[in-house]
């Protein structure tokens, strides 16, 4: 992968220089399988995009092929270098998929996060106190599990976050604070593909926004 640099994991880590041409962060060509039409768009540096539209319309679906997640068809890129290129490990390491509610692998919050001090920040940020890191993971609220499992993706400086219904069990306040550590995560030149069935939090973060109906994306305002 051209632009990159190794990292420990052996995950290709994209270069910020990236960004300084002209290059989408991601960029999806026909991307499609059985019960998803072909989709195509681009994200560039610091841009979220929304897609509203029912139930089991295809909304998370598109989300889990983008993650490489799911079987399917087209081809997708980040800053320029195609996912099949890649290993899917090394894929999920840069575009990260934040379903609704999070998997998590050890009983407490702590292990799931390689440094303390941004956890805690993070965290802090989005409302929840520094004793949640050593919570059990079932003490949390589901609000509180959906912040946590957030921090914990950000803690990783994905290139692009999939996000599904991220604020979905949470407040107006908490809402709040969540979209405005996003938006400093686009600060930062990353993209975001959002699903959401709030449509007012669809026009606050989406530059751009499409409607899903049936398996078909469709464009609401770009």
């Amino acid at each position: 992968m051209q632009g990159g640099e190794a990292h420990r994991d052996g995950a290709p880590r994209v270069m910020l220089a990236a960004m300084s041409d002209n290059r989408p962060v991601l960029r999806l060509r026909g991307v499609y399988s059985e019960r998803l039409s072909p989709v195509s768009l681009t994200l560039a540096a610091g841009e979220c995009a929304a897609i509203t539209g029912p139930s089991g319309s295809g909304k998370s679906l598109l989300l889990r092929q983008v993650a490489d997640l799911d079987p399917g068809h087209g081809e997708i890129e980040l800053d320029g270098a195609p996912r099949s290129g890649m290993r899917g490990y090394q894929w999920r390491r840069q575009v990260i998929y934040c379903q609704a509610e999070a998997g998590w692998w050890d009983d407490r919050v702590a292990p799931h996060f390689t440094d303390r001090v941004l956890a805690i920040d993070l965290l802090a940020r989005m409302g929840l106190a520094a004793e949640k890191m050593d919570a059990l993971v079932q003490e949390l609220s589901t609000g509180e599990r959906q912040r946590a499992a957030l921090a914990r993706a950000l803690s990783l400086s994905p290139r692009a976050l999939l996000l599904d219904e991220p604020t979905a069990a949470l407040d107006p306040a908490a809402t709040e604070l969540v979209e405005t550590e996003l938006r400093r995560y686009l600060e930062g030149g990353a993209a975001i593909l959002m699903v959401t069935h709030n449509p007012d939090q669809a026009r606050r973060m989406g530059r751009r926004g499409w409607r899903m109906e049936q398996g078909r994306l469709e464009p609401q305002w770009t």
